[in-house]
């Protein structure tokens, strides 16, 4: 398998990051509701309005037109304004390029571009609950609580984010990536921030080296002191031999040759790539890539989501986790969950392509 080159994460996304992407969607609903004339710079020379991305909105002055981003009535706890977390959209569009190559094969007549245009709508805020889901007869509550808010955790991996969160992380990102790009005069533009495809994601934990079981190297996955080298689950009930019970910091252990931490460990990641038993088997040898956008719900094109085949419904995760025994910890163990759950041990990092031949290139 050949890999082009690529920038990635040198940790997992953090708590403290993935707020931002929620506060974001928390303001821009606000913004919009208020339609308040001093969160906007002068019109520019077509007309339209420029949001000033430096004034906070005032929650107090427009508690009326923000009500309805509260909690009302029976759903307010102890008499608290609250946001109402399932009012949290995020809404993106992005390019089918692999639709549009299949179908628009005449040059001389092009179709619409915008049958290869695809909108999304994607609930943002994490599934802090899945610390209880997630383990029968087991108190976790106090995680579920506190994990995702509290200061503390601000520099731990986000958790209970689903596949589709993930990928609205990436396109927000982007969206940043690109406003400030263009603010500072239209400089040429990078690739886009995604999800890495499960054979770059292996590619990046084996850190340069061949044949390697671990990201440090091996066979072991402890030192010659005896202590452990990533946060997984060495032993039955002593979650905490390793230095952490639950997920550690991101920046946590020493990194891999390539400078990653946690390749190993923490929390099983993210790929981009749809699971299949046999991918291997008709992947390409140039960037390989099984990969299907499939909609959390209703259509998917002319196909319910209900009977799109399964297969393309789980994505892949790698690098194991912090519940996880030593086995899926390795740089080649791979297994996959349903990509509209979330669960206390995914997370994920992205990964941006290289633009040039290899990262050699430099002219």
């Amino acid at each position: 398998m050949t890999i082009t080159a690529f920038w990635m994460d040198e940790t997992e996304i953090t708590n403290n990051e993935y707020r931002q992407f929620v506060n974001y969607v928390v303001d821009s609903l606000a913004r919009i509701m208020c339609d308040d004339d001093e969160y906007y710079f002068p019109e520019d020379e077509e007309g339209n309005r420029l949001i000033n991305p430096y004034r906070m909105v005032d929650w107090v002055k427009h508690k009326e037109e923000l009500a309805d981003m509260l909690y009302q009535g029976d759903e307010r706890f102890q008499g608290k304004h609250q946001i109402d977390t399932r009012k949290l959209i995020y809404h993106f569009m992005w390019t089918d390029y692999e639709a549009a190559a299949k179908l628009d094969r005449d040059k001389y007549a092009p179709m619409d571009r915008s049958q290869f245009m695809r909108t999304e709508d994607v609930l943002v805020y994490p599934d802090t609950l899945c610390w209880v889901r997630d383990f029968t007869y087991s108190y976790n509550e106090p995680m579920a609580q506190v994990y995702f808010h509290h200061p503390k955790y601000d520099e731990y991996p986000v958790v209970g984010v689903s596949w589709h969160q993930a990928y609205a992380f990436c396109r927000w990102r982007t969206d940043r990536k690109t406003a400030y790009w263009e603010m500072n005069g239209y400089l040429p533009n990078t690739h886009d921030f995604r999800l890495p495809t499960e054979y770059e994601w292996e590619y990046a934990a084996r850190g340069g080296r061949i044949g390697n079981k671990y990201p440090w190297g091996g066979p072991y996955a402890r030192n010659s002191k005896g202590c452990m080298l990533a946060n997984f689950k060495p032993l039955r009930g002593n979650y905490g031999v390793d230095g952490g019970v639950y997920p550690v910091r991101v920046d946590s252990y020493f990194p891999n040759d390539f400078g990653l931490y946690n390749m190993a460990g923490n929390v099983s990641e993210w790929t981009r790539t749809s699971w299949d038993e046999a991918n291997n088997a008709f992947a390409h040898d140039l960037n390989g890539e099984s990969y299907s956008f499939i909609k959390e719900r209703g259509k998917e094109g002319k196909r319910q989501v209900k009977d799109i085949p399964i297969n393309e419904k789980r994505k892949v995760i790698r690098g194991g986790s912090w519940k996880d025994v030593a086995y899926f910890i390795e740089n080649g163990a791979r297994t996959y969950e349903y990509q509209d759950t979330s669960k206390s041990y995914v997370g994920f990092r992205c990964v941006q392509t290289y633009i040039g031949r290899s990262n050699t290139d430099r002219k």
